[in-house]
């Protein structure tokens, strides 16, 4: 199959995909997955809200859920599946040109299946803490973490709000690891699944996040802090960057939590002056202001 056959057969191939989801025909439903955990964690921030006087339909709200859409659903359909497929064939034949045929380095397929999922649920999980930690502390992967930065006021779709480009970065880091474990990107739905409710969790306006769950998983008192405006000046990269579990940042000494405090100023210097469309976030990290 060459290049054009590749790129015209993977958008034919997502955009059936994408009706399927939205017909309800998909084997998985990740579309009313997303929808059905969206709602249940916002009805959770009205019931028992953290911060008592922040609006039910807060600050870009709106504007999150876009996020949401374009990030798990659109931006595939626009470039990511069709370049995801050019670049995996790409890297096998650049590996058969040399003899490998098999990158498989560790079968877990004999594994029970739980352990697979934990294993896998672990594994995956510590690639994107260090993934999360470069994009911090590489300026130029910083620009495009910044979008996510950009959230004024905390809630559960703020999740949902990064740069597309961080999608590429996150996969392209986590498919050589994946692989070698005989795990394909599309392997894990229910791993997906599951830091999915987590990460909504997280950036939830819920009060949770006490005793020994809290050292283990990535909660709303912790990830706060990770969005926090001001940080000490030892800490110029930031802290808590944790995405399912916390248990790396207190592991790799990256866990701060001073106080707990459900108000606290978000963002980053000057982030006033930050777009704030879709299309000019966007661009911005593009331009030589970004």
């Amino acid at each position: 199959m060459n290049w054009w056959e590749i790129i015209t057969t993977s958008y034919s191939n997502y955009a059936s995909y994408l009706w399927s989801e939205i017909t309800g025909a998909s084997q998985h439903h990740y579309l009313y997955w997303l929808m059905g955990i969206s709602v249940g964690v916002w009805l959770l921030e009205l019931v028992m809200p953290w911060r008592k006087k922040q609006k039910a339909i807060r600050k870009d709200f709106w504007l999150d859920g876009f996020y949401m859409l374009f990030n798990y659903f659109l931006f595939s359909l626009v470039l990511y599946n069709a370049l995801s497929n050019v670049g995996v064939n790409l890297f096998n034949n650049a590996l058969a040109s040399v003899g490998v045929e098999n990158t498989v380095a560790i079968n877990i397929h004999t594994w029970p299946a739980w352990l697979q999922l934990l294993f896998l649920f672990i594994y995956v999980d510590f690639i994107s803490w260090n993934t999360h930690v470069l994009l911090h502390r590489v300026p130029f992967l910083w620009k495009f973490h910044k979008v996510h930065h950009s959230v004024r006021e905390m809630g559960f779709a703020a999740h949902l709000r990064f740069h597309f480009v961080e999608t590429i970065v996150y996969k392209s880091i986590q498919y050589i690891p994946v692989a070698l474990i005989g795990f394909g990107l599309d392997d894990f739905f229910l791993v997906y699944l599951i830091s999915l409710i987590i990460g909504h969790l997280n950036h939830a306006n819920i009060p949770w996040g006490y005793g020994p769950l809290g050292k283990l998983l990535n909660n709303p008192k912790m990830h706060l802090w990770h969005h926090a405006k001001v940080l000490p000046k030892n800490r110029q990269y930031g802290v808590n960057f944790g995405i399912s579990l916390s248990i790396w940042d207190y592991l790799f000494k990256t866990a701060y939590i001073p106080e707990e405090k459900a108000e606290l100023e978000l963002g980053f210097d000057r982030v006033e002056q930050y777009p704030k469309g879709f299309f000019k976030q966007l661009i911005h990290p593009f331009t030589k202001h970004g």
